[in-house]
């Protein structure tokens, strides 16, 4: 609501208006907080406000046992729990020096890359909301909701699945696992392609995108944007080709990449990427050995030797990293998450100065935030 009522001072000389959107607003994604120094309807300054989630998961982490953590790290980003939990682990099992059965990577990467195509999905969704779209997003959840019925059957768990563990798999997949996924990815082909063709070159969605909140490569880099964001504006930069992880160095993918750095190129991006995660499920599917998932370490109390580690990988939102410190105790002495998210909000002041207010639901909504992994 606006907090000044007035456009002009007491000598008729123009102001500008303070706006508050947010926290409680449905376009900011969640509890989220702008406030606006708009002339008209243009926007001469923005202060963002976070914070409103804060849960202290960082700080929980060091009262939990090792084992324990991995919950935490399924509600930072709880629309990219498998991807949370993969770099978690991998952060144990690095400082511990363990060996991941084959089966067992195999089986993570489908799963992070189902996980990422349903975080695409959700992010098209809500991006036609913000342009005034409904249609594109029930293809979207329909879609969605098919990969959530699997990860369910894999899981136990919608959400919030605790279903990684060091050094393997709480346990293995179900036996019909593989002709399940082949039958879901083609139905979230189908799902994926009615969507863009519905909204992706619709005329009024490209005047809605196309042009707005434009970020050359030098500035991305400045601002420290990642993922897709960084790549919507020409940088070919992602983890899983970087600096290889897991198996991603024997499966074949091309990197999407943008050329203009607008909003419609953040949001073209992940459509491509959706298709690209479709090829690796694909080819891990074809690949996946037979053999244990489970962990050498059985169910005993986790001591790692003490020590620090730092492990990046490439989530839905772009890079997440972890760094670790142990004591040589039963609980993580330090953890400490450098989050996707919280980097691609940095660039918000910059992308909304200058624009109209009715753009900057759009540009907020284009770098796919979640809070939880913000305000952790």
């Amino acid at each position: 609501m606006a907090q000044v009522s007035k456009t002009t001072n007491r000598n008729g000389e123009p102001i500008e208006m303070l706006l508050n959107m947010g926290p409680q607003h449905p376009s900011t994604h969640g509890v989220f907080r702008m406030v606006l120094w708009v002339d008209g309807e243009k926007i001469v300054d923005v202060e963002p406000h976070i914070g409103y989630l804060h849960r202290g998961s960082e700080k929980l982490c060091e009262g939990e046992q090792y084992n324990q953590v991995i919950t935490l790290f399924d509600r930072m980003d709880y629309i990219a729990n498998f991807n949370n939990e993969q770099i978690y682990c991998r952060a144990v099992e690095k400082l511990m020096g363990l060996e991941v059965s084959e089966r067992s990577e195999y089986i993570r990467v489908i799963l992070c890359e189902l996980n990422r195509i349903a975080s695409h999905m959700l992010f098209i969704a809500t991006m036609g909301l913000d342009a005034g779209a409904m249609t594109p997003s029930m293809f979207c959840f329909r879609g969605r909701e098919r990969i959530q019925g699997l990860f369910e059957a894999v899981s136990g768990a919608r959400m919030m699945h605790n279903y990684f563990r060091f050094g393997g798999l709480k346990e293995d997949v179900p036996d019909d696992f593989v002709p399940q996924v082949r039958e879901l990815l083609e139905l979230v082909k189908a799902d994926t392609d009615e969507s863009d063709k519905l909204l992706s070159f619709n005329e009024i969605f490209l005047a809605r995108l196309k042009g707005i909140a434009v970020m050359t490569a030098e500035d991305a880099i400045d601002y420290g944007l990642t993922g897709p964001c960084l790549r919507a504006s020409g940088v070919d930069y992602d983890v899983r080709k970087a600096a290889p992880y897991s198996v991603y160095d024997r499966l074949d993918f091309d990197v999407p990449i943008g050329l203009d750095g607008d909003c419609w190129d953040r949001y073209y991006l992940r459509v491509q990427e959706i298709y690209q995660s479709i090829r690796i499920v694909e080819q891990a599917l074809d690949q996946l050995p037979e053999g244990s998932v489970e962990s050498s370490l059985g169910r005993r109390l986790l001591r790692p030797p003490a020590g620090e580690v730092y492990v990046r990988a490439e989530n839905p939102r772009g890079e997440i990293g972890v760094y670790l410190i142990s004591d040589g105790s039963d609980k993580p002495y330090r953890v400490k998450v450098r989050p996707p998210s919280f980097c691609n909000l940095s660039a918000l002041k910059h992308m909304l100065k200058d624009c109209w207010i009715a753009d900057c639901v759009v540009i907020l909504g284009a770098l796919d935030i979640v809070l939880g992994e913000v305000d952790r």
